[in-house]
This record gives C-alpha cells, sequence and structure tokens, in this order.
C-alpha cells in the first residue's frame, strides 16, 4: 500500500510553505478498454513564454530559478534572464530526480537516495506531501501528461501515479534490481526501460503490463524515444545504440567521452531531429540525425562553458517577444544543462543554422544565461512552462479553476477510463 503522507522538517526562510495536510492512500488497476475505441483529442496549447528552472544536488540542495526572455529593440535580438526564487534541503539524503508537469507546470516531483517522492506545488510554492510506496533510491521521475507520474527506483519497479489524488494506478515489476532509466512514448501508451539487470524492456501503459523485453549484454544506463516515436536509444558507457521501435539494432555510436545524459530534441532553424549528448568532456554534444536511416549521425555542435562534467539536460519549447525585423522567429527551444561545476546554462538552439549538416565544422555554441551555485554538485534539473499567451486573457493574469479542471479530465479520459472499467467489472 502506497503511503502518501505530509512530511514535517524545518523550513528555512527561503522554502516553500508546507502543506500539512495529509493525502489519502489507495491503490487502483490499469487494465485495457473493450468498450469501444478511446477519442483522441489535439491540444492546441499556446507556448510558454518564460520558464522555470527547478535542479537537485548531492547536497540535498534544490534550487528554484524563474526564466524570462525579452527583446532588445537597439539589434532585434533576445536577452534571456534567470532570477533565483527559492533555495532549500529539500530531503535527508542526495536529490537524484526532479520532474515537472507539462502544459501549465503546477506539479514538481524530487526523488531521493532516500526512497521518498516529495511533490510540490510549484505554483503556490507548497509542499503538498510524499509518496512512500517505493524501497529504493528514486532513480528516474517523469510526468508523462499533467495528470500522470512515472516513477523508476532501485528497487527494480516502476509506477504510475494519479496526479489527482496521488494514488497509485500501477507498480510495473519486471526488472532483476535497479532500474536506471524509463522513457515513455509520444502516445503515452507505451514506455520503455533499463537496469542493471542488462535488460531493456517495453511496458504497456494502457494494460499496465510489460509486453517486451529483450537482453542487451550490458547494462544500460539511459533510454529516450525521439520526437516522432519511430526509434530509440540506449546509452551505457561511452556508447549509445539506436534502435527502431522493433527494438532492431541500427547503429552504434561511440562517444569520445563518458556519457551521462542522453536527450532527443528537433530543430529550430530548418527540419529533422537532434540527439544531445552530455559527457565527461565539459560539453554538449549535438548529433545530426540524418533522413537516412542507414547513416551514422554525427556530431555537428558543441554547447560549451562548463568546467566539469554534464550531468543533465532538459528541452523546452517557447514563445520569443514580437519583434518588428522582417521574418522575426515566433519561438525557440530552450536547453538547460547542469553540471557538476555547480552551473546552471540555458543555451537557445536557434543560434544552431538549418545548414549546419554533417561535414561542416564543429559549430561552438556559448550559453545565452547562467546561474552560479558557488560549487553545488548539481545532480539532475527539470523545465516548467512559466506564464503562457493564454494568460494575458486572464483577469489579473490567474487562470480559471474550471478550465484547469476541464483539461485536467481531458487529459484521464485514456487511462482514468480504464480505471473505471475495472472499477465496473470487479462489482459486476
Amino acid at each position: 500500500m502506497t503511503t502518501i503522507t505530509s512530511i514535517k522538517r524545518a523550513r528555512p526562510a527561503s522554502s516553500p510553505k508546507e502543506n500539512k495536510k495529509v493525502l489519502p492512500r489507495s491503490d487502483h488497476l490499469l487494465v485495457s478498454s473493450t468498450k469501444g475505441k478511446q477519442k483522441t483529442k489535439q491540444s492546441t496549447k499556446p507556448l510558454p513564454t518564460s520558464f522555470k528552472i527547478v535542479a537537485g544536488s548531492y547536497e540535498r540542495l534544490l534550487y528554484g530559478l524563474d526564466g524570462s526572455v525579452s527583446l532588445n529593440e537597439t539589434n532585434n535580438s533576445y536577452k534571456f534572464e534567470l532570477r533565483p526564487t527559492f533555495l532549500f534541503p529539500a530531503h535527508v539524503s542526495c536529490i537524484k530526480a526532479v520532474a515537472a508537469s507539462p502544459n501549465g507546470g503546477k506539479w514538481l516531483a524530487t526523488g531521493s537516495a532516500d526512497e521518498v517522492i516529495k511533490v510540490w506545488d510549484l505554483r503556490r510554492k507548497k509542499e503538498i506531501g510524499g509518496l512512500l510506496h517505493h524501497e529504493g533510491s528514486i532513480t528516474q521521475l517523469h510526468f508523462p501528461s499533467r495528470s500522470h507520474l512515472l516513477s523508476a527506483s532501485e528497487d527494480g519497479t516502476l509506477c504510475l501515479f494519479h496526479a489527482r489524488d496521488w494514488v497509485v494506478l500501477r507498480s510495473l515489476k519486471g526488472h532483476k534490481g535497479r532500474v536506471n532509466s524509463m522513457a515513455v512514448h509520444p502516445s503515452n501508451k507505451v514506455a520503455l526501460s533499463v537496469g542493471k539487470d542488462n535488460t531493456l524492456r517495453m511496458w504497456d501503459l494502457m494494460r499496465g503490463k510489460g509486453s517486451a523485453s529483450t537482453k542487451l549484454g550490458k547494462e544500460g544506463e539511459v533510454v529516450r524515444w525521439s520526437p516522432t516515436g519511430s526509434s530509440f536509444v540506449v546509452q551505457s558507457q561511452n556508447t549509445i545504440d539506436v534502435f527502431t521501435v522493433d527494438m532492431v539494432l541500427r547503429h552504434t555510436i561511440t562517444h569520445p567521452s563518458r556519457i551521462h545524459t542522453v536527450r532527443f530534441s528537433n530543430r529550430v532553424n530548418g527540419s529533422g531531429e537532434l540527439l544531445l549528448v552530455g559527457a565527461e568532456d565539459k560539453k554538449l554534444s549535438i548529433y545530426d540525425i540524418p533522413d537516412d536511416p542507414e547513416t551514422l549521425p554525427t556530431v555537428i555542435a558543441e554547447m560549451t562553458g562548463h568546467t566539469n562534467r554534464v550531468k543533465e539536460v532538459e528541452i523546452l519549447p517557447l514563445a520569443l517577444p514580437r519583434s518588428t525585423k522582417a521574418n522575426a522567429p515566433l519561438s525557440t527551444i530552450i536547453l538547460c544543462t547542469v553540471s557538476s561545476d555547480g552551473k546552471i546554462h540555458v543555451y537557445d538552439l536557434a543560434s544552431l543554422p538549418a545548414d549546419q549538416k554533417a561535414g561542416s565544422e564543429v559549430l561552438q555554441i556559448s550559453p545565452v544565461a547562467e546561474y552560479d551555485t558557488k560549487g553545488t554538485r548539481l545532480t539532475c534539473v527539470t523545465i516548467a512552462d512559466g506564464e503562457a499567451l493564454e494568460h494575458a486573457k486572464s483577469v489579473n493574469g490567474k487562470r480559471k479553476r474550471g478550465d484547469e479542471d476541464s483539461e485536467q479530465e481531458d487529459e484521464d479520459e485514456g487511462w482514468g477510463a480504464h480505471e473505471r472499467e475495472a472499477e465496473d467489472d470487479e462489482s459486476g
């Protein structure tokens, strides 16, 4: 039985206020629907105009930053700025994972070697409580949608939580040993995981059970889907294996340095996909993914500035202020990296030209914003949406509660429908 409880501790003046309410406890099963096809709803939510960065560290400290972008009308360039908003010890052991919910960034989840997942209301800067389901260190956290949180742990399990009442929808068991990484397909229907047992596993999230597995012959450390979901990568030491969706190995990339983080991204200028690789070499290397699946990805650019290993990278599409310049871009993609050097860097992916392809001289890209924690060993980072364009239409800049509830109910239709049908079957 998963326990969700408020955790009391001495709170420094700069930390978010705590909510002492004890949340309910419950377990539910997630099963497949047999009562008709699910409706597919297309989302056209506006991009955020600002962002929030949250980073965790070995020193148990959680850093919060507000990020903004403004237009320099003198030269029609964009200025990115970071402003610290909170700093406090969030766990009793090192923080190993952080994740923010998408489409508004209301929820923040942090995971630690203390085996606890803490849930925060990021907008109100309040601690909601702790999820005590796992019996091992938390290795990764991810919000596939605003209404669900997926966690991985050294206890060999993955857990799917409902992000409204924080009940466990499903505990996925199959790995023999630590789960190092997991990734949810863009459709939100399946997930991949890799672990210490040298296996790659595929999970059917709609039915809540494993659907396939294969032996890798080595310990996978990071797994990531491509933006289209047509391929995925598994990283181990300094190698990256590129697979088709059918788990067929297509390429093996050998990076010149020990890798710590891998992330796909679309290009801002031009079309195509990129693979972002952070490693011991203190750089974030950008690999171009060729249109020809038989061609090996190659490094076309490097994001520089760190003086120690790059531990993690996250990305966020961002709306830009309107410019009078002809053909001015309306949006970009920002990259955020954290390093053992204690610095948080923000890069603008628009700095990569459309014609920067394989065979070009490797482009060096500097950060557009930086925050120095003064020596803290940063381990993980997440980026949350700040204000969106639609907020300008809201009264006093506040969103209507009814609108948020409606959006949440829409997202619940897929997985939530299965849960309701399971309850109907049990009652029948």
